[in-house]
C-alpha cells in the first residue's frame, strides 16, 4: 500500500518569491467520507483519480493511491461528484532540502492559503520558512473534502 505522510500548515507571509512553479488544480469527489474519499482532479491538462484511506491518530500519515487519468474522463467524473468544488493554484516553493506545495483557494474559499510538505517518515525533520504559520495537520476543517462542503467563507 501506498503511504502519504504530509504536514500541513496556514501560511503567514508571502512565499510567491520563492515559487518556481504554479498550477491551477479543479478538483471534485466522489467519495467524502471519512473513512475514505476518492477524488477527481483536473491539474493542468491531465486527469487524475485518487483514493485516500482515513488519517492516523496525528492526520500526519495515510493511504493514497493516485493514477493518472485521460482529461476527457476526468471532466467527465466531475460532472458525477458530489456538490462542491475546489479550486486552487498550487504554487511549489523549496525551501531546505524539501518543496512546499502552497495552495492559494478561489471561490468560496478565497482567502485561504495553505502550505504541505511531504515527508518519508513522520519525525523528519524539515526547514521552517519564515511564511510558514500554525500547523494544522490533522484538524479535519483544513481537508479539501471538508471544505468542499464547509468552505472556508462560512467559519
Amino acid at each position: 500500500m501506498a503511504q502519504e505522510i504530509e504536514r500541513k500548515f496556514r501560511v503567514a507571509g508571502e512565499f510567491r518569491g520563492e515559487a518556481v512553479g504554479a498550477e491551477r488544480i479543479t478538483q471534485g469527489y466522489l467519495c467524502s467520507v471519512p473513512e475514505r474519499t476518492v477524488r477527481v482532479r483536473i491539474k493542468g491538462s491531465q486527469g487524475y483519480l485518487t483514493i485516500k484511506g482515513i488519517g492516523n491518530e496525528t492526520g500526519v500519515a495515510r493511504y493514497e493511491w493516485e493514477q493518472a487519468i485521460p482529461l476527457a474522463d476526468a471532466e467527465a467524473l466531475l460532472a458525477l461528484c458530489e456538490p462542491g468544488v475546489i479550486d486552487k493554484l498550487r504554487h511549489r516553493v523549496p525551501a531546505g532540502g524539501h518543496v512546499f506545495e502552497v495552495d492559494e483557494f478561489f471561490g468560496e474559499n478565497a482567502g485561504l492559503v495553505l502550505a504541505e510538505v511531504e515527508l518519508s517518515s513522520e519525525d523528519e525533520a524539515f526547514e521552517r520558512p519564515a511564511w510558514l504559520g500554525e500547523e494544522v495537520t490533522g484538524d479535519a476543517r483544513y481537508y479539501n473534502a471538508v471544505l468542499m462542503k464547509q468552505p472556508f467563507s462560512r467559519w
